[in-house]
């Protein structure tokens, strides 16, 4: 399938690519026939965690090459409104042991400003205690942020991608577990991808109405993670994204598809209770997940999802959930 993405630089130039012709940063399209795994370990221990849910997985997209770590920044309330610190700390220390090359956290938070987010949470601190490199994609140059209009898109000229997640090789994304009260319904590992866009798309994204829950799958039409961490030892089973009804799930997702990461998440909302948006839709017709898959960005279909674990307790778990994705 050649499916193209429209790209202005910042000479202004209209260029259409080939997903292709983007390296390994374009999403690779997904058939309905491709099976995908998401490893899930439950656990109290977020250190021994995120270790074990990795190794779960099975793979290494990381070793020799350069990562970009996005995390959930939007706010700095505490977690799971935003990424853990110790989340951000274990996960760059396996990927370091993986045998990554340097680490840079890249993030954009939103409504606050960036730098006082990443000043809240001590983000600069641990960056600099763990030879951790950082990007604030706010103060970014305006050469550095690159207009994309994918085809077919709900975006009327497109959104602004900031440059560095084109360039790189290799993004891991770490997300948390929780409802989007603001329309997002919501916001697990596509969601996260607000984050690489611009500030001043947000008016647009917010005030589409039901077309917000579509454009947020289409933002990830211009990058493919090697690698996604979910956090969901505490997560908000309604309310959100800053705030919530607060329960625990005690349980790390690892996968590479978001759609199969996400409709996971989904399934794990449904099993602990969540709001009407949540369990009186099926996990597979909810418009994030629907759009991604129209998109070919993940799993079509929840049989093809294999839910992995390495211990009987998790194993339980994952049966439970296993059963709630077929049912929808």
């Amino acid at each position: 399938m050649d499916r193209r993405l429209f790209i202005k630089g910042a000479a202004g130039t209209l260029v259409s690519l080939a997903a292709g012709d983007m390296g390994s940063v374009a999403a690779k399209p997904w058939t309905n026939d491709m099976r995908t795994r998401v490893a899930l370990v439950r656990s109290r221990n977020r250190r021994t965690a995120i270790e074990r849910a990795v190794n779960t997985l099975g793979i290494n997209p990381v070793k020799g090459k350069d990562v970009l770590l996005k995390p959930n920044f939007n706010t700095a309330d505490p977690f799971p409104a935003s990424t853990h610190n110790e989340t951000l700390i274990t996960l760059a220390s396996k990927l370091k042991k993986m045998g990554a090359g340097s680490i840079t956290i890249g993030e954009r938070c939103g409504p606050p400003d960036t730098a006082d987010v990443i000043r809240e949470k001590g983000i600069d601190e641990i960056c600099r205690e763990h030879g951790i490199g950082l990007i604030n994609f706010e103060e970014l140059s305006e050469d550095e942020w690159i207009r994309v209009n994918p085809p077919g898109n709900h975006w009327r000229e497109g959104f602004d991608v900031a440059k560095p997640i084109l360039d790189s090789k290799c993004i891991v994304s770490t997300c948390c577990l929780k409802t989007h009260r603001y329309g997002g319904v919501f916001t697990m590992s596509l969601k996260l991808s607000v984050g690489i866009t611009h500030k001043r798309n947000m008016g647009e994204l917010h005030g589409s109405g039901r077309n917000m829950r579509k454009m947020i799958a289409e933002i990830n039409q211009v990058y493919d993670p090697s690698l996604i961490l979910m956090d969901g030892m505490e997560v908000f089973t309604d309310g959100g994204p800053m705030n919530g009804e607060l329960k625990r799930a005690d349980i790390t997702l690892a996968g590479t598809d978001r759609v199969a990461m996400d409709a996971v998440g989904l399934a794990v909302l449904k099993l602990l209770g969540s709001n009407d948006a949540i369990m009186h839709t099926k996990i597979f017709d909810q418009e994030q997940i629907g759009r991604a898959v129209e998109l070919k960005l993940g799993v079509g279909r929840p049989e093809n999802i294999e839910i992995v674990t390495d211990d009987n307790k998790s194993a339980d778990y994952a049966n439970r959930l296993q059963e709630i994705l077929l049912k929808g």
